[in-house]
């Protein structure tokens, strides 16, 4: 199969459930079937492999007792698909028998998907499903592991786009990913780490960066914690389906349990990249003022927006020599009053290298523009005391509901954050002492504004005001007006 006959056939199978089941919750059928199907094909081509190796002479048990993922008799998709009644139950027992199995790797990565429920998935459905799925073979001979896992990124994307309201949990815009990453630069043997890995694709994205560069990419250790279970689930499918065994994702609430601690302190990353859920309003604030791992290193958040308690998580998880952070945000996080005291100490402390400003609609199911935020432990001599500021919001192409990035778009920026040089109309470098001096005011257009805005678009402080007051002023009156009418 090609590419796109691959995608076509693994999203024929989310047809099928049109109509049965909201369009949010194909992954958590979709996703498990296929990845049970996978690694039971590539067990059986293994085992075939082994029999002509080794001239018919190895028993079948003795391949299982070796085999690096288990699965065990009466639990193989071929099992499954004899069943005609109950199919739902063979399916839920099939993947528990191969988690059991498989404790260190597998356990828990199917997910909870209600399988049993017939009103949701009748046998007729789930025999159809599994029909589909049983048309080909999903082993390594015919389908790569670069190529599935490009075709599981693809249903991701298509589940986001189906799903709408739910994608945010899940995917991130995959153009701001590869800027992300390029930004970032993991090198071989480092630790790269995501506080809310969603599907996994800011991590896998790492691991394939330094794959595409030719460097080792398997040295390269993940760490990821993601508090919804179906998509942490995903995002362990994600990886082994991309051929990437080496990492450890975990399901929890970051702030609440942070997964990855060294001698009860935070585990300490190289890299770390994240597009944390924004202005959350259920977190416990009252623990985070009294946090044991002493994250709240600038200050609390205020309850309605936990934004800098997750900052400044990540902040307290880097590595202290080479440590180096980018996070995904509404802009809102760097000009808000409420948190002004946490970014100000943020900035006094020389932690910021570089502010993005980026376009609209790169969030899913909403308007609103975004920013990436760079922090590095300890900067470079040369950009000590400065933060580069790129003004990218015109930066970007619009498609139906959804903003991204080309390729132009992403070299444009990248190599401006590489040169860390002033570009009229695109980039500001700005001494830390100027941005104090605005009261830690990191608002983009501040500082770097578009070649578009002219300096006679522009309008003063004073002029702003007092346009504003005598609009406000047209308005009372109007109202005094309209209230005089409806009493007459």
């Amino acid at each position: 199969m090609t590419q796109r006959e691959l995608e076509k056939y693994l999203w024929g199978a989310a047809t099928a459930l049109r109509g049965t089941i909201d369009a949010g919750d194909y992954k958590q059928y979709i996703f498990p079937l296929l990845f049970f199907k996978r690694i039971c094909d590539v067990y059986d081509e293994e085992y075939a492999q082994a029999m002509a190796d080794s001239d018919g002479d190895i028993e079948y048990a003795e391949f299982a007792e070796h085999h690096h993922f288990q699965v065990p008799k009466g639990a193989h998709w071929e099992d499954v698909r004899a069943v005609t009644t109950n199919v739902g139950m063979a399916l839920q027992d099939a993947m528990r028998a191969i988690e059991k199995a498989n404790p260190d790797t597998l356990y828990g990565i199917f997910g909870d998907a209600s399988w049993t429920n017939k009103n949701r998935l009748s046998d007729e459905t789930l025999l159809n499903l599994i029909e589909h799925y049983s048309q080909h073979k999903l082993n390594l001979a015919n389908v790569a592991d670069d190529k599935l896992g490009n075709a599981y990124e693809y249903l991701i994307k298509e589940f986001a786009d189906d799903s709408g309201h739910t994608a945010a949990e899940f995917y991130t815009n995959r153009t701001v990913v590869k800027l992300m990453t390029k930004i970032m630069d993991p090198q071989p043997g480092e630790s790269v780490y995501d506080p809310t890995c969603g599907s996994g694709g800011l991590l896998l994205n790492c691991a394939l960066h330094l794959k595409e560069e030719g460097k080792e990419y398997r040295t390269l250790k993940l760490y990821g914690q993601e508090i919804n279970l179906i998509t942490s689930a995903i995002a362990r499918m994600n990886m082994f389906m991309h051929g990437i065994e080496e990492f450890s994702i975990v399901r929890g609430d970051t702030l609440q349990n942070p997964a990855f601690l060294h001698q009860d302190e935070l585990k300490k990353f190289n890299v770390i990249l994240a597009n944390p859920p924004y202005s959350i309003k259920a977190w416990d604030r009252d623990r985070f003022a009294n946090d044991p791992y002493g994250r709240n290193i600038w200050g609390t958040p205020p309850q309605g927006c936990a934004d800098y308690a997750f900052q400044q998580h990540i902040q307290k998880s880097l590595d202290e020599n080479n440590g180096r952070s980018i996070s995904l945000w509404p802009h809102g996080i760097l000009f808000r009053d409420a948190e002004a005291d946490m970014r100000r100490k943020m900035i006094e402390e020389d932690l910021v290298e570089c502010v993005i400003g980026l376009g609209p609609n790169l969030f899913y199911n909403s308007p609103m523009e975004a920013c990436l935020l760079i922090t590095k432990t300890k900067k470079e001599d040369s950009k000590r005391g400065k933060v580069l500021i790129i003004n990218a919001v015109k930066e970007v192409k619009q498609e139906k509901t959804m903003g991204f990035l080309t390729d132009k778009h992403v070299d444009k920026i990248f190599k401006t954050y590489q040169n860390f040089k002033s570009v009229e109309g695109f980039a500001a470098l700005v001494s830390t002492e100027d941005i104090i001096v605005n009261k830690g005011n990191l608002s983009i257009s501040l500082y770097a504004r578009p070649d578009e805005l002219k300096e006679e678009d522009q309008v003063g402080f004073t002029e702003a005001y007092e346009n504003w007051k005598e609009s406000s002023r047209k308005l009372k009156e109007s109202m005094k007006e309209l209230f005089q009418v409806l009493e007459e």
